[in-house]
């Protein structure tokens, strides 16, 4: 079985002891060189061309994240790692950016970065569970504020009063829970029905369901 090259590059020298040691304990691991700032990382990564390399992001000199745009605009095979003690945002968005398969925090246990080695090393993107989670709700957050407005020929009034309609509220009730006289709900509807070019109540709720109002 062919090993996986690995390249560490983290400047705290107990830390790389310790992966060195996890990754020499296992058979399908070879740990081919170590770098304790940006500037050796890139040499490193020139001269020995691993398959994998653990990226550190805060090092003395050039950082992880420059360190990888560099790596990886002269050795696009490499897989990058980042493993790190930094969960921000700003972090995680710069290493995708810079072009990271993974990342990581130093909370890892074996399991879990031997698993992450693997996936980066065929070319799979890895996140840790909390990276994951966070990204998942940026790119939930993301693609709601980017959805186009439904019904942009209403007014803000209007579209509160369609969206009760669409949960099946009558005059009085959206009267009641609008603070609204009925006969001002009773114009709200009508410009609602003109506006959506629809006949009554019925077709104005279907419209509205199938904008995804419930």
């Amino acid at each position: 079985m062919e090993r996986i090259r690995i390249l560490i590059a983290d400047d705290h020298p107990l830390f790389r002891d310790g992966v060195r040691t996890l990754l020499q304990s296992v058979q399908e691991t070879e740990v081919v060189g170590e770098a304790s700032t940006g500037e050796e990382a890139i040499a490193q990564a020139a001269a020995l061309q691993p398959d994998v390399i653990l990226m550190d992001l805060h090092m003395p000199g050039l950082n992880g994240i420059e360190a990888t745009r560099a790596i990886l605009h002269t050795s696009p095979h490499i897989g990058i790692l980042v493993l790190t003690m930094f969960e921000e945002d700003d972090s995680v968005f710069a290493a995708m950016r810079a072009g990271a398969r993974g990342y990581l925090l130093k909370g890892a246990d074996q399991a879990e970065i031997l698993r992450a080695i693997h996936a980066v090393s065929h070319g799979e993107a890895i996140f840790s569970p909390a990276i994951a989670e966070r990204l998942t709700q940026y790119f939930a957050a993301l693609g709601q504020a980017s959805l186009p407005q439904a019904f942009p020929e209403l007014t803000d009034r209007e579209r509160e009063v369609l969206g009760l309609l669409a949960q099946g509220c009558s005059n009085s009730e959206i009267a009641s829970r609008l603070v609204l006289s009925q006969k001002t709900v009773r114009n709200h509807v009508s410009n609602i029905f003109n506006k959506l070019q629809v006949a009554d109540r019925a077709q104005a709720i279907i419209r509205a369901r199938e904008a995804g109002w419930k």
